[in-house]
């Protein structure tokens, strides 16, 4: 007979290491939405997202925290 282990998990700490890692997904699609934004951009200036750089770096950031939380 094997004994089984049970694991129990601290929702609270669950809790804790997915919002540091939404947090980290949120600055780094800041600096990826920021980047994008200085290294493409738009020259004409009719772009919605890249012709800004606040857009642009809080769209980075929308999509950095919905990519963390999945």
């Amino acid at each position: 007979m094997q004994d089984e282990i049970t694991i129990e998990k601290n929702p609270a700490k669950e809790k804790r290491k997915k919002m540091i890692r939404i947090i980290i997904g949120v600055v780094i699609g800041a600096i990826l939405g920021f980047g994008y934004y200085r290294l493409v951009g738009c020259s004409s200036g009719t772009c919605p997202i890249t012709s800004n750089p606040w857009i642009s770096t809080l769209y980075g950031a929308v999509m950095g925290a919905v990519v963390a939380g999945v």
